[in-house]
């Protein structure tokens, strides 16, 4: 029998009958979860490709233009032209027939899934299997008692009390500054950033830095970058992250944990009295020694150590390139900067935690910054049951979210829609403008402004990385008078590795005062 049958079994028989066989699963599939999605009220968003193959080519395209880095404005334009009016906040794909990805930029949708139905998303199994890798069971890649064990473990080391000692600060801002070339000479600013924060954010850890700035060509600092790249990859490419290759992805990951595993093992040596000891002083403290006290599980310690790493590092230093990449652009508002900091502290002394609050022009500037930069422009949640998603018109029905849909949101597109701000006029600029004078007369209202995310999951590093940002600043402009762009301004891109930054570096030339003597 199977003698008889075996000639015809060609190449071209056996892909025929395979497609065939492929073409009748996923329509069981699509035909199963569409009676899911009815029973539970049966409302979908627009979406993109009503088909597999018209689905894969978005999906496709979508990998191309993160591949490219455009993603950002790809994102844009699709959202311009495939939204309708019933729902014109949110899109859906669904690749596998069995899965829906929806993309949202509607602030009613982002608050649902941060706060008003907070116990109905999460980051889910999918998520977690993706991130695993990179940051293990961390605050960001977990859900319930193990999210909540996390964050209770990190939030101790980011109240007011360690992070109004700007030691630390200071420090490695003298070392950045002390890289600057010449005044009047280029340099790209936006490396020194990501090496200082690179440097603060380990020493804080791990009461040892990395040394990124005296030593750029650091093998975990290229490592760190090379992770991060592949793990957006693998997150924009979910429904098929499994065919993405992962030799480098891995490798770099053991040249991170070759880096931090060492102090992990010195600090399990220590005694439960040494620990006790070392936690009585706030000068070798660390967050390293407050994990140690917590468990003995290193790779607990592993985890939360990379997780806090990868917020600590790239928020702050993105944030500061691309504030001085909007100030090159706007003299203007780098004097009137300059000059709300001179008249509080000066142009040599240290600013004080207190002095870093109440410098109003200064906050007005870096909120202007996260509004039109937010550090992460997209984020992702997993619907943990079956719920839904409110309808921006209110005259329809809310959007069924079955269980394992994923919702990415994107504060980066709702921060920047002109419908949800004022009309342009001589005292208020268009939303896609910098202009930190806004903020005189304005603010967002609740969830149309959220850098830091909101509800439960709000950034426990919210108030590290804003007086961090805020010390910098500081520093800088008390020393440098004026700035001036050294590239083309317009011809700047956003490049998204988790954490979105500018893609052609700042390139900047300082130049001090000639009428009075600094110091730093």
């Amino acid at each position: 029998m199977i003698s008889e049958v075996l000639p015809y079994l060609t190449p071209a028989f056996v892909a025929a009958w395979g497609f065939i066989l492929f073409i009748v699963v996923q329509a069981f599939i699509r035909i199963r979860y569409a009676l899911r999605v009815r029973a539970a009220g049966g409302v979908h968003a627009p979406a993109l490709g009503s088909n597999p193959v018209g689905a894969f080519g978005y999906l496709f395209k979508i990998g191309m233009a993160q591949a490219q880095n455009r993603i950002p404005q790809f994102s844009m334009d699709i959202f311009a032209t495939k939204t309708n009016p019933e729902n014109p906040g949110i899109i859906e794909i669904n690749v596998t027939g069995g899965q829906r990805f929806m993309f949202s930029q509607e602030p009613e949708h982002i608050k649902t899934v941060l706060t008003g139905k907070f116990a109905e998303y999460g980051k889910g199994e999918e998520f977690h299997h993706v991130w695993q890798p990179f940051l293990g069971d961390s605050i960001f890649t977990t859900d319930h008692q193990k999210w909540q064990d996390s964050r209770n473990l990190i939030r101790p080391m980011f109240m007011k009390n360690r992070v109004s000692d700007l030691h630390t600060f200071e420090r490695w801002t003298a070392v950045m500054m002390n890289q600057f070339p010449a005044p009047g000479q280029t340099f790209d600013i936006q490396d020194l950033f990501y090496r200082m924060t690179i440097d603060v954010i380990t020493d804080f850890l791990l009461g040892e830095s990395v040394n990124s700035l005296e030593n750029p060509r650091s093998e975990f600092v290229q490592a760190f970058t090379d992770v991060q790249r592949m793990q957006t990859m693998l997150t924009v490419l979910m429904p098929i992250e499994k065919l993405v290759p992962r030799g480098k992805y891995k490798r770099g990951i053991k040249v991170m944990e070759d880096f931090i595993v060492p102090f992990i093992d010195k600090a399990l040596t220590l005694s439960d009295d040494e620990l006790h000891k070392i936690s009585k002083s706030d000068k070798s403290f660390t967050f390293l020694h407050a994990l140690a006290n917590y468990t003995r599980d290193p790779k607990v310690i592993r985890d939360q150590i990379i997780a806090v790493l990868l917020a600590g590092r790239d928020t702050t230093a993105a944030t500061l390139s691309w504030c001085f990449h909007e100030l090159r652009h706007y003299p203007q508002v780098y004097a009137k900067l300059r000059a709300d900091v001179v008249s509080v502290v000066g142009t040599t002394r240290a600013p004080t935690y207190e002095d870093l609050k109440n410098m109003k022009y200064l906050t007005h500037t870096i909120n202007e910054t996260l509004r039109l930069y937010p550090a992460v422009p997209f984020n992702i949640r997993f619907a943990l049951t079956n719920t839904s998603l409110p309808s921006a018109n209110p005259n329809h029905p809310d959007i069924t979210v079955l269980a394992g849909d994923a919702v990415f949101y994107s504060t980066l597109q709702m921060q920047r829609r002109p419908d949800l701000y004022p009309a342009p006029s001589p005292t208020f600029a268009p939303a896609d403008i910098f202009s930190p004078d806004r903020w005189d007369h304005w603010q967002p209202r609740p969830w149309q402004y959220v850098p830091f995310n909101g509800g439960p999951r709000i950034c426990v590093g919210q108030n590290f990385a804003l007086t961090e940002m805020a010390y910098v600043m500081v520093r800088l402009v008390q020393r440098y008078e004026r700035l001036e762009g050294r590239d083309d301004w317009d011809s700047q891109y956003h490049k998204v590795e988790i954490v979105g930054t500018p893609g052609r570096g700042v390139k900047i030339a300082m130049f001090e005062p000639t009428d009075e003597k600094v110091e730093v």
